[in-house]
């Protein structure tokens, strides 16, 4: 069964402020190479990190169902949120909360998913890409 790599980001600039996601999906080879399937970035208004870092993986998770990718392994340079998802910490952040909850609501259609923290220099094409739809801000 073909294995999938996600990578995601979210950013504010400001805390709150004006933020973006960033999304790569790719397929992982034989070869151990990757083959880009999708990237993705958005503005999506005033909100903190911490928002922006779930609402990128939601968007991740929606659209890897959508597609109908059974085995995921998804990588994110937020280690407060990892461990949320991997049940380590409990989210408390009402506005989280509702995040997490549709995320949780997802999860099943997945045969295996894993959430791992990466640091920044091996999220970067996510990183730009939350960057980019930060940028898009200042066309509006």
């Amino acid at each position: 069964m073909a294995k999938y790599i996600i990578h995601t980001d979210g950013g504010s600039r400001g805390n709150p402020g004006h933020s973006g996601i960033g999304i790569v999906i790719e397929k992982k080879l034989p070869n151990s190479e990757l083959e880009l399937i999708e990237e993705h970035d958005e503005y999506i208004g005033i909100t903190t990190n911490n928002q922006a870092e779930y609402q990128a993986i939601l968007w991740a998770l929606k659209r890897a169902a959508e597609l109908g990718l059974k085995v995921v392994d998804c990588y994110l340079d937020s280690q407060l949120i990892v461990r949320q998802l991997n049940g380590e910490y409990k989210v408390k952040n009402s506005d989280l909360k509702l995040i997490y909850k549709e995320i949780l609501e997802i999860l099943p259609n997945f045969d295996s998913i894993s959430f791992q923290d990466v640091r920044r220099e091996f999220n970067t094409r996510a990183d730009e890409l939350a960057n980019i739809a930060m940028d898009k801000v200042l066309d509006l």
